[in-house]
């Protein structure tokens, strides 16, 4: 088995949107690969966030995650936010999402970064087994609250 990771460029679009799609449609999103590679252009050209592409045997778009970046005042350094993490369901476990686990951690620490961060639905067990497996600790010491600015999205 050959599984490599490697930074994901405005070239990697054609493969990126695709996954991303079914990404966005996992958490409930209608198909809108128009919208999804919208999303993606931007985020690449404008240096928004990190894109990390796993190829799987050959197969370049095996899964992806995404990484943003945050500070921390008060540790007065850069924390990367684990905002997406998906891998198709032929390449599910057999080591891709650790692997783009792995590469983003790499990543962040080579940055310079005070930690990873990232936050998944209370429902998604098989995620959180893989968090917890990798070493990621929960905490609980505060609460997550949001403040919605849009509507909500329609899903289909």
């Amino acid at each position: 088995m050959s599984l490599t990771v490697r930074r994901a460029g405005l070239d990697d679009l054609d493969l990126l949107a695709p996954l991303f799609d079914r990404y966005r449609h996992f958490y409930t999103q209608r198909f809108d690969e128009a919208v999804s590679r919208s999303f993606l252009g931007e985020r690449l050209s404008r240096g928004d966030s990190v894109l990390l592409l796993a190829a799987l045997d050959g197969d370049d778009g095996a899964g992806f995650t995404q990484l943003y970046p945050m500070f921390s005042s008060v540790r007065a350094a850069r924390v990367w936010v684990l905002n997406d993490l998906f891998v198709e369901a032929h390449a599910r476990r057999r080591g891709v999402a650790q692997a783009l686990l792995d590469a983003a951690a790499a990543f962040a620490r080579a940055d310079g970064a005070a930690r990873l961060e990232l936050e998944t639905n209370h429902d998604n067990l098989g995620a959180q087994a893989l968090y917890d497996a990798a070493g990621w600790q929960r905490f609980d010491g505060t609460q997550r609250y949001h403040l919605p600015l849009q509507p909500p999205a329609v899903s289909a």
